[in-house]
């Protein structure tokens, strides 16, 4: 079971706390990720809060299936206001607390521990009295000893045992016992130790629902959540992306989707992440930082090189394996989940920068314009869009990348340009006429062979081009974004050993390809 308290817990630990739009906006985002049980605010606490509620019961905001809860301390004209504040709601859950530990007993109350049970007790029995004033009303109990984690475990059984005598569940009528990690105090096997001591120590555990609140002071609120699972829980509280006071509440997101990762679907819709971080920051005035777990813009995304060719292989298999229909267990390196099932795009994987190689370059350049360029090629450029990537000293961009590859291999001119190029075709054998620009000089060359490039070839060593051979070929369409046209890659080799990789850009794929052995030779020679 899941409870947000965004707008209670989250919202008192924002320093402009929202107002009853805003919390209405985020109510209803809160809906739409499925959570069943939403704490609404602290009625009894100001005007604004008490408004909020009643316009959530008035204008029937509250989905049928949706229970409400609201906070209250054991004080009698607190718990009065609070029931006014529910007159008419269709279900709630009235939420009691009471501080628990020694230092709360000793330095806050002054009282010791039969007093501490006492002011639950009574809390507990004026909520009850009130009841009949709420007939028609879905009414549960949730009890909170807060400072749970603070708490001599004995003393915090003592405690909820005693508002269960005073409330009277049953196992089909339960309680909530929500046990909070108020202050994070030890490590989170701790918090754990002490949820599996209540629970195995608790008279009539079959009539209490137990419920974990953590917080998140040593950084392990979400550890403690795990743990405390694990050790018997049966329900989380928690805030969108941890918003709470001090460190933070627990991240119920992060939570939720730990679980998703490892099979086990939540119950909790967060398939539209960008959305739902959209309205959290505009309701909250707070921001998700760049590398919140799945929440974060950049959590997905890769810029180390051997990371990026690590999940352009593995996505590539992925995909093979789902077009082909064959099932499989999603297993990419470095991608926890699918990003696409919070609603990511593949495309926000990977993204270049000074640290990346040449997998990230090769995966932004096909997967935005569809260029594929060949295994020994990528190696090639990849040093060269790296090195000027570091020397802008900043994230670039596919087409910054596209540009860098044309300026490189497609727009290269010197000290060879092809002006035109034809050829003839008899019994297999290829003739060919290009005109060139060669160093500023117009030339007109002549070459045969058995196909198209080889007769190019031959023109330009009988020219006096240094002797060299086409060692790698390759070509396809681009997307139809580029009029149809075709790319093709030559890579040449000359007599040292030496080669270099060109490529050309046409509508008609014999130019393409004699474009490529031109910036081929333009780059050898350059």
């Amino acid at each position: 079971m899941w409870c947000s308290v965004d707008l209670r817990d989250g919202n008192q630990a924002l320093a402009v706390p929202m107002n009853v739009s805003q919390k209405l906006e985020l109510f209803e985002a809160l809906v739409r990720c499925g959570f069943k049980e939403i704490e609404v605010g602290f009625p009894a606490a100001s005007n604004t809060e008490f408004a909020f509620l009643r316009r959530l019961i008035e204008d029937k905001r509250i989905p049928d299936d949706v229970t409400v809860q609201v906070l209250v301390q054991a004080r009698e004209d607190l718990i009065e206001r609070t029931v006014e504040s529910l007159m008419g709601v269709r279900q709630a859950i009235i939420h009691l607390y009471n501080s628990t530990s020694p230092a709360q007993r000793r330095i806050v109350f002054g009282l010791d521990k039969p007093d501490i049970v006492r002011i639950a007790q009574r809390g507990t029995r004026w909520i009850k009295e009130r009841l009949p004033r709420l007939a028609g009303s879905n009414i549960r109990f949730q009890y909170s000893p807060e400072s749970f984690s603070a708490t001599e475990v004995e003393f915090a059984v003592e405690i909820c045992e005693a508002v269960m005598a005073e409330w009277g569940p049953t196992k089909e009528r339960p309680l909530i016992l929500n046990l909070p990690d108020t202050v994070e105090v030890a490590m989170p096997n701790i918090y754990a130790d002490q949820i599996e001591w209540f629970i195995r120590n608790l008279k009539h555990r079959e009539a209490a629902i137990i419920s974990l609140h953590t917080h998140n002071d040593r950084g392990t609120g979400t550890a403690a959540t795990e743990l405390g699972l694990l050790a018997g829980a049966d329900r989380v509280e928690g805030t969108l992306f941890g918003n709470g006071e001090r460190t933070g509440n627990l991240d119920i997101v992060t939570v939720a989707l730990n679980l998703y990762m490892n099979g086990i679907h939540p119950g909790l819709d967060f398939s539209n992440m960008s959305r739902l971080v959209e309205v959290y920051e505009r309701c909250t005035g707070m921001t998700v930082p760049p590398r919140q777990p799945y929440g974060g813009e950049l959590v997905f995304t890769a810029f180390s090189g051997s990371h990026q060719d690590a999940i352009r292989k593995g996505l590539r298999e992925w995909e093979s394996r789902q077009a082909g229909g064959h099932s499989a267990t999603w297993d990419i390196p470095y991608l926890t989940i699918d990003p696409s099932d919070i609603g990511r795009e593949y495309r926000e994987v990977i993204r270049v920068n000074s640290q990346s190689g040449k997998g990230g370059v090769a995966y932004l350049l096909e997967d935005e314009f569809g260029i594929e360029l060949p295994k020994e090629m990528q190696r090639e450029f990849g040093p060269i869009a790296n090195d000027e990537v570091d020397r802008m000293g900043r994230e670039v961009t596919a087409l910054e990348l596209k540009a860098m590859l044309w300026k490189e291999y497609i727009d290269r001119i010197q000290p060879l340009q092809l002006v035109g190029f034809r050829t003839e075709s008899v019994d297999g054998n290829v003739s060919c006429v290009a005109k060139l620009n060669k160093a500023g000089r117009a030339v007109e060359i002549r070459g045969q062979g058995n196909g198209p490039i080889a007769a190019f070839v031959h023109a330009l060593t009988s020219d006096g081009t240094p002797m060299f051979e086409v060692a790698s070929y390759s070509e396809h369409a681009l997307s139809a974004g580029e009029g149809a046209s075709a790319i093709a890659y030559i890579q040449v080799k000359v007599k040292d050993g030496r080669t270099r990789w060109g490529a050309g850009v046409d509508t008609n794929i014999e130019l393409a390809s004699i474009k490529a052995v031109v910036s081929a030779l333009n780059r050898l020679v350059g």
